[in-house]
């Protein structure tokens, strides 16, 4: 089977924008999925006052719908609240790739886990600075 991949889609798998690990990052995300190998490694940076994402990278090793997805994830997420981010959907990154094969949407699915996760990871950190 021959995967078709927008313009959109290989721009950011061939020059991703976030690929970078971030130095002394506030929190960090990671998953995987055993189907298809592919692991994604995301590292945010926040803003105490403002709460905004300032700074967002990731490492995935994957297929070119798995790296377009988490670099699409870090270029919606940078910028937003912490509670802005929440709200990225899997229709976001695909809508920004201008469509994808339907068998990869699941990377789709991984990048917003990821992301997810280093947000649980954040907001995890900041409640035990407040029992501490």
């Amino acid at each position: 089977m021959t995967l078709t991949y927008s313009k959109e889609l290989m721009k950011h798998f061939k020059n991703p924008k976030h690929v970078k690990k971030l130095e002394n990052p506030d929190a960090v995300g990671e998953v995987g999925n055993i189907r298809c190998g592919d692991i994604m490694h995301l590292e945010l940076k926040v803003d105490k006052k403002t709460k905004k994402i300032e700074d967002i990278g990731f490492q995935t090793f994957g297929c070119p719908a798995a790296l377009a997805s988490s670099d699409v994830v870090c270029e919606l997420a940078k910028g937003k609240t912490i509670e802005e981010a929440k709200k990225i959907t899997k229709n976001d990154i695909i809508k920004k790739l201008k469509e994808m094969p339907p068998i990869k949407i699941h990377c789709s699915v991984l990048g917003i886990e990821a992301l997810n996760k280093a947000i649980e990871n954040y907001e995890n950190k900041k409640k035990e600075e407040k029992i501490k």
